[in-house]
């Protein structure tokens, strides 16, 4: 929108052409993003707390987490808005990969949202039931998926790019959309399932955006992209705005999530950020680095399955209780230390994912 508005204004003042520099729109998208969190925070907390929209806690986890009881959530909402609010301000609202994640952030936030209400507000305890969240998925991942590959132009953009290697890309065909689907719609619950403990899931959220912004950058610039042997997509570089708005969403409600937490995520905001991530890294090509620098969501994510297939299989539990950060919490460990290494871990992560842009 402001583009549009510095396009006009720059027929009298060519100084407002510098809205066209991506790196200045995406330290603008930070902060904005982390002001409009930092401002309807404490407004959207209290309210949540009028309408007694409170966190549920199982009996049978951590007794650390009984006091949490009651801690507003459906918080999320409070991401998304400044995620949206900051594209539609900064990015180039003509590139149709914005739109697409965009659409497929708010989309799954819905879901989150409509699973939240039935749970916290009509006090339904199975909340969406899994059948139709997972409908809702894949109509949701499905039809983002089945977009992209339709309006693909270069061969690259439903290629597979292999880390580490060079010019090694594996043509998928119709496999694109499969491929796109499961990371589209596993980073999503992926980041759901993370989100367990206060600002665990939040913080990897934003060093993954941020890895991917750089990704972004690099995939939408002619000669880094050259000089990096990375394929060159025209326009995905407007992804690095949308990062830049989930790094400043994310910390901004860090302020209020961080250790003893003020307000949870809920369902609408991991799963509206676990799809941004994942429809982020089809875009800009990077599926497998995305699994890399994820890599606390993929382990979370993989405690449960494994912890449930042994239980079924054996009647013997793997873990303590799935998702890990509980495995840690039952171990001993202070709620604080799981958090701080988990993120530590993921720093690690992105650092590697980040080393495969020039190991080649």
């Amino acid at each position: 929108m402001l583009l549009l508005l510095a396009d006009y204004l720059s027929q009298y003042d060519s100084g407002f052409a510098v809205l066209h520099y991506l790196t200045l729109r995406a330290v603008l998208a930070i902060l904005t993003a982390l002001l409009i969190a930092l401002l309807l925070g404490p407004s959207m907390i209290r309210r949540l707390q009028r309408l007694q929209v409170g966190q549920q806690v199982r009996d049978d986890g951590p007794q650390s987490h009984l006091s949490k009881a009651g801690t507003p959530t459906m918080g999320g909402a409070l991401i998304l808005a400044a995620i949206a609010i900051t594209t539609l301000l900064l990015a180039d609202l003509s590139s149709r990969h914005v739109w697409v994640v965009l659409i497929v952030t708010l989309l799954f936030g819905a879901i989150g949202w409509i699973d939240d209400y039935l749970k916290l507000v009509k006090r339904q305890s199975e909340g969406l039931r899994a059948r139709d969240k997972f409908l809702l998925q894949i109509l949701a991942g499905g039809g983002a998926a089945t977009y992209l590959w339709w309006s693909a132009v270069l061969p690259f953009e439903t290629q597979l790019l292999i880390p580490f290697f060079k010019d090694l890309l594996l043509p998928l065909g119709w496999g694109f959309i499969l491929l796109s689907f499961v990371v589209i719609v596993g980073t999503s619950n992926a980041v759901n399932l993370t989100d367990g403990l206060d600002g665990l899931a939040i913080m990897p959220t934003v060093l993954v955006a941020g890895g991917l912004a750089v990704f972004a950058y690099a995939t939408g610039h002619a000669n880094f992209a050259a000089y990096l042997d990375i394929p060159y997509l025209p326009g995905v570089g407007e992804m690095v705005v949308i990062c830049g708005a989930i790094v400043g969403a994310g910390l901004g409600f860090l302020w209020f999530n961080t250790y003893p937490a003020q307000v949870f995520m809920g369902d609408v905001g991991a799963l509206g950020l676990g799809a941004a991530l994942g429809t982020i890294a089809v875009v800009v090509r990077q599926e497998l680095v995305l699994i890399v620098m994820g890599g606390v969501f993929v382990m979370e994510t993989i405690s449960v399955i494994l912890q449930v297939a042994s239980f079924k299989l054996t009647g013997r539990r793997i873990f303590r209780m799935a998702p890990l950060h509980h495995h840690y919490e039952l171990k001993g460990w202070p709620e604080p230390r799981v958090i701080v290494r988990f993120w530590i871990v993921t720093v690690v992560l992105v650092l590697v994912g980040l080393a495969t842009l020039k190991i080649r």
